[in-house]
Parts: structure tokens; sequence; C-alpha cells
């Protein structure tokens, strides 16, 4: 009854900031949509299946941050491969690679393209703060403990992201989703909340660090097959 409660109150007030937040948000996501329609053809919103509470599937929606038709082979390949060698986080996407749109770095790194998710949380699908909901094929890449952090809706936000989410492995990250989900209070989701703006900046700063330091060391195009076959030199390992 009291997890039933707490959860009553989450989804109030993820209702409640997504009204009182709502005409600056439509005011950005505007200038996202006229953006991505001035440079790149296509659907400027993405409509992708991804893993929710209990492992239950749903419709995320996103803006579109990449091209047309760009294959998500090397993005999948390049997740099992951290996974397996226990490296920081970080994705592909967060290094500004070839397949995004014109502006897609920034978009993917300031949150931009998540603002369609504010749907989700209205239809009940996600909550402001919780574990990111994964796509179909990292599923299997979770053990059966690591799943307790499906036991709460998936978010926007979460303790990853607000805790130096490039620095973590995927090990780290599931600790952290499952500490707040056995221990997730409305102060702790304000609490997160509010520390947001400051890991999205800091974010901005990285990804454009990365891009700086790829652009110098090596094409891009060598560092993302070194990046996915495991073959990244030490020196050139962005959190090296």
């Amino acid at each position: 009854m009291a997890d039933e409660t707490i959860r009553a109150r989450k989804r109030i007030l993820d209702i409640a900031i997504v009204v009182i937040i709502l005409p600056f948000t439509l005011l950005l996501m505007g200038l996202v949509v006229i953006w991505i329609k001035l440079i790149s053809r296509g659907p400027v919103l993405l409509r992708q299946k991804r893993i929710g509470r209990h492992g239950e599937p749903f419709v995320l929606y996103k803006f579109r941050s990449m091209k047309v038709n760009s294959a998500p082979d090397r993005h999948e390949a390049h997740v099992r491969n951290l996974v397996k060698l226990g490296r920081p986080m970080i994705k592909l996407d967060h290094l500004c690679d070839a397949r995004l749109i014109a502006g897609g770095c920034l978009l993917r790194a300031s949150g931009l393209d998540e603002l369609p998710q504010l749907l989700n949380v209205l239809r009940g699908d996600m909550s402001l703060v919780g574990p990111r909901p994964c796509l179909p094929c990292e599923y299997g890449n979770f053990t059966h403990p690591q799943r307790e952090r499906f036991n709460a809706l998936p978010g926007i936000t979460g303790l990853w992201q607000v805790n130096g989410k490039h620095g973590c492995t995927f090990i780290e990250m599931n600790a952290m989703d499952i500490h707040y989900v056995r221990n997730a209070t409305l102060l702790t989701d304000l609490h997160i909340m509010l520390r947001t703006p400051a890991a999205l900046v800091f974010q901005m700063c990285l990804a454009f660090q990365h891009k700086r330091m790829i652009r110098r060391f090596v094409p891009f195009e060598e560092f993302d097959a070194m990046t996915v076959h495991g073959n990244v030199p030490r020196t050139h390992h962005p959190l090296s």
C-alpha cells in the first residue's frame, strides 16, 4: 500500500511539473522542430521501441538527431563492447559521430532531443525521474539481479545521469539505478531534477571536448571502427 501511495504521489508530481514547464518546453520544441526541418530531410519525430517497467515494451518519442536510414549496427556493437570490457558507457552519439545531422551533437548533449518524452510522462509510460529505458537489443545485457532496475518507471533523468554517467561502467550504472529504485522518495526526485541542468551543461562540455580530441588525434571513422572492435589506444580514449 505504501508503494502504491508513493507511486501515486510521484505521478501527481510528474504531471504538475510538466504542466508548469510546458510553455517554456513548447517554445524549445518549436525551435528544435524548425532546425531539424531546415537542415535535414525526413521526419522530425522518432518513435522508438524501448523497455519499460517490469520489462514491458513501449513506444518512446524523441526528436530525430541522426540522418535518415542510419544503420544501428555500429552503435549496438559499440554498447556490447563497452559492457563486455567494463568501460565507461560513452555511446557513439555522444562522441558526435558522422551519423548525426548538423547540430545533432548539441541536441543530444543538451538533452533537447528528449523533450518529446514529456508526452511519455503524461501518458504514464515514463516518469521525469527513473532509470533510462533501454533498447530491446540491450535488455539481454542485464543479469537477473540487475533487472531490479525495471521495477520502476523509466525516467527522462535519473541518479546515474546526474552522477557523471560518462565515467560509469555498465555495472556502476545499474548499481545506481537499483539504489534509486530501492530508496526513491519525492525529495530524491526533486533533488535529481534540480541537479539535471548542471549535469547537462557538463555533458555538453564533454561532448565538445571529445569532438576536439577525436579530430586532433585520429579521423572519426578510424576512431569509430577501433571503438566498436575494442582497439582504442588508451592515449586516444576520451576518459583515459
